[in-house]
């Protein structure tokens, strides 16, 4: 298999696994899985050269901006593989381990929470929410989460015909 494949696939099966988190979660902690659809409201305003909401919510709607936004979703999911790859090497594609994989998926932790939030309108880590400690540790499950899921997928994908 060609490694731009694996390495997507991996991305995806990592963000995958993810998102499946944030519906555990929902169960668990009562709290709503992310809304894409307002990532996509977020990136559909950067095409008219705004960057940064008070808040992203009472911004214009975006035409198909759900689509966009689990679109990005995703495509971010691939990107975060291939820094993965590109700091360790594709050799992983082949051997995968899990701790490159779990340290990155926590280090990605960081645009969320000092890109997405800040532009979004919830602050430099989240702070501009009502319980941002409670933020700032949700999103720094989800992203160890998403490290695991690098591993995860890279592991099913080495081990298969995928």
């Amino acid at each position: 298999m060609l490694d731009i494949t694996s390495l997507a696939l991996t991305g995806v099966g990592a963000t995958l696994l993810m998102d499946g988190w944030g519906v555990m979660r929902k169960s668990l902690f009562g709290i709503p899985p992310a809304d894409y659809g307002m990532v996509g409201r977020w990136v559909g305003h950067m095409t008219h050269g705004r960057f940064r909401h008070e808040r992203i919510a009472a911004a214009a709607p975006i035409p198909g901006e759900r689509v966009l936004g689990w679109t990005v979703h995703y495509l971010i999911g691939i990107v975060f593989a291939a820094g993965l790859v590109a700091i360790v090497g594709v050799e992983w594609l082949r051997h995968p381990t899990l701790a490159p994989a779990l340290a990155f998926g926590i280090a990605t932790v960081a645009a969320p929470l000092l890109i997405m939030q800040p532009g979004m309108g919830a602050g430099i880590a989240a702070s501009r929410t009502p319980n941002p400690n409670s933020a700032r540790l949700h999103s720094l499950i989800t992203h160890t989460v998403f490290g695991f899921g690098l591993w995860a997928a890279g592991w099913v994908i080495r081990f298969t015909d995928l």
